[in-house]
């Protein structure tokens, strides 16, 4: 099988079912935000970083990939055979956004309680980290857009949400980790 097809030429792909779509659609930017998080997660994987969170990574790239195949079913291609509807499914299994959760508090329990907001950087790994979450609250918002145009899998923007808040909570146990500093947001005095 040849990589390319050429049948995205004139600047149309085809989701899941077979219904071609302009590359431009909300649809193909959602999921492909979600294919750019994922590969963000795998620069993020690379760098010297305590296997726990590699291990976890990975966790969240592969449910990044069910996410991405939720996204690229359309409406009419989404009752399966056994007349369920993907909308109604969760794809990580009824645990997969509590267990972001429980990691979330996992690593919480070992920071110094928030008393400021953050301005992200310190440390070129802990930066790679906050550009994995801004990709993620982009991912997030393109769903919100989707869902309101279309509808789409209620579990998905939840997923991405909390997805978000455990990249900022690692960001800060990888700033911890490697001895960087966390730089306070001083807002501005105006008189």
């Amino acid at each position: 099988m040849k990589i390319y097809t050429k049948t995205g030429d004139e600047g149309e792909t085809s989701l899941f079912g077979g219904k071609r779509v302009s590359k431009s659609h909300t649809r193909i930017e959602a999921y492909g935000t979600v294919d750019e998080l994922n590969s963000y997660l795998g620069l993020l994987r690379y760098h010297n970083i305590d296997e726990s969170h590699k291990t976890f990574l990975i966790k969240i790239q592969q449910e990044l990939f069910a996410v991405g195949a939720f996204l690229a079913t359309p409406r009419e291609s989404e009752t399966l055979k056994n007349g369920k509807k993907r909308l109604e499914i969760d794809p990580f299994g009824l645990k997969g956004i509590e267990i972001i959760e429980k990691e979330i508090d996992l690593l919480d329990q070992q920071l110094e309680p928030m008393t400021h907001f953050i301005i992200p950087g310190g440390n070129s790994i802990v930066s790679h980290c906050h550009i994995a979450r801004t990709i993620c609250r982009r991912a997030e918002r393109t769903c919100v857009l989707l869902h309101e145009k279309e509808g789409i899998n209620k579990y998905i923007i939840q997923y991405l949400n909390r997805l978000s808040d455990y990249l900022f909570v690692l960001a800060r146990m990888l700033s911890k980790e490697l001895g960087a500093d966390e730089i306070k947001w001083i807002p501005s005095q105006t008189e």
